[in-house]
């Protein structure tokens, strides 16, 4: 770890396409006095300087990233703050799911704290969902609340994390328990930056594209199947629609349940089983993120078979989808999966944010494009669903 000085309500989506040189794609988080836009182009790094000067003016900035993001963009961005005329300090973590903790929390606001910035003062959050879940955290509590701004590096980030205003840190008892709803000032989605980014990282976040499609867009699950390829090539209009819808998703979900108490949990489709993996794997590059939730939703389609809920045969299809996009779909698909037991993932499960009353609550699905919250599981039929998986008689 490093820190370094440098001086120096509804939706409204405007549905223009864009490339390097043309206008970003612009989305509206609609949430009254705390509303924000996300910007959707090429070539936004470049002019970050200029729209956080305009954003809160004569305002210092921290930038926190991590050191893979540091060594490919930094210099970008740290150009274009200084030719805005901000002053800014700079402060550079590990990289991985790891850094999503207590220890790399109380460092990273050390450091803030002792780049002077102040309530009316931003931090930029650079870097994929470790760094802005991390980066959000930290200026949520400090001095009980600075703003910041998002500059998601990875497609995950882009299409999810970034937006909606949930930030946090994992614990050794799961994942992402410990954090606030702290909504950024602003996102920036930087097209080009994508081209560095690791194709298993690239991957991992098309696991949460889709499950856009899953949850709430039939029609875009359809267009994903036939265009996946031109999104795996960065094709600009392609790889536009793709974040825009999803963007355009997740703020209309937000904007009507922020803080999740209805509707947004709709966001969680396969995450209670994908959280549960995570934690048994100890949050680091044996199973990312986006890996773990492509096989949850998968199970969460298969338990919805099971249970009723949709007809049978859905669940081959999203398989195939997954597996025909290099992702994961198989408990047996992790690294040393023996090591898993139906005790120790019904511990990490029964520790996921939608528990209630210490019953769990499962994202299900009628159909493609139709999920809902279950709350009617019994632990014997997860028992025995996980029974069937572990065992690969599924």
């Amino acid at each position: 770890m490093s820190s370094h000085l440098s001086k120096t309500t509804e939706t409204n989506l405007h549905s223009n396409e864009t490339s390097s040189s043309s206008s970003p794609t612009l989305i509206n988080v609609g949430l009254g006095e705390r509303s924000y836009d996300i910007l959707i182009g090429g070539g936004l790094l470049e002019q970050a300087g200029t729209k956080i000067a305009a954003l809160r003016p004569k305002a210092k900035c921290s930038i926190v990233t991590d050191e893979t993001v540091a060594s490919f963009h930094l210099a970008s961005l740290e150009a274009s703050l200084k030719s805005a005329g901000i002053e800014f300090k700079t402060v550079i973590l590990p990289a991985g799911e790891a850094t999503k903790s207590f220890d790399k929390l109380s460092f990273l606001l050390d450091a803030l704290l002792s780049h002077e910035i102040e309530r009316g003062d931003l931090v930029i959050a650079f870097g994929g969902g470790v760094i802005g879940d991390l980066a959000g955290f930290a200026a949520s509590v400090l001095r009980r609340g600075v703003d910041f701004v998002q500059i998601p590096t990875s497609l995950l980030a882009q299409v999810d994390s970034s937006v909606g205003g949930k930030t946090g840190i994992n614990s050794s008892y799961g994942k992402n328990l410990i954090g606030a709803f702290h909504q950024p000032l602003l996102v920036l989605c930087d097209l080009d930056v994508l081209k560095t980014l690791d194709p298993r990282q690239f991957k991992a976040g098309y696991a949460e594209v889709v499950k856009y499609g899953l949850i709430k867009d039939a029609p875009f699950f359809k267009w994903l199947s036939e265009n996946r390829e031109r999104v795996y090539n960065l094709e600009t209009e392609a790889l536009v629609h793709t974040i825009k819808t999803s963007c355009a998703m997740k703020a209309h979900v937000v904007s009507m349940d922020e803080k999740e108490h209805g509707v947004r949990a709709l966001l969680n489709l396969g995450h209670t089983f994908g959280h549960g993996f995570e934690a048994l794997c100890g949050y680091g590059d044996r199973l990312l993120h986006g890996e773990a939730i492509a096989i949850g939703m998968v199970l969460a389609f298969e338990f919805s078979e099971k249970l009723g809920l949709c007809e049978k045969g859905l669940s081959p299809v999203v398989e195939a989808h997954f597996k025909a996009a290099g992702l994961p779909t198989r408990i047996q698909d992790i690294p040393n999966f023996e090591e898993f037991s139906i005790d120790t993932l019904v511990d990490k499960m029964r520790q996921d944010k939608k528990v209630e009353r210490g019953n769990l609550v499962f994202i299900l699905s009628n159909a493609i494009g139709d999920a809902l919250v279950y709350r009617n599981v019994t632990e014997d039929q997860l028992r025995e669903f996980l029974d069937l998986q572990l065992s690969g008689h599924n």
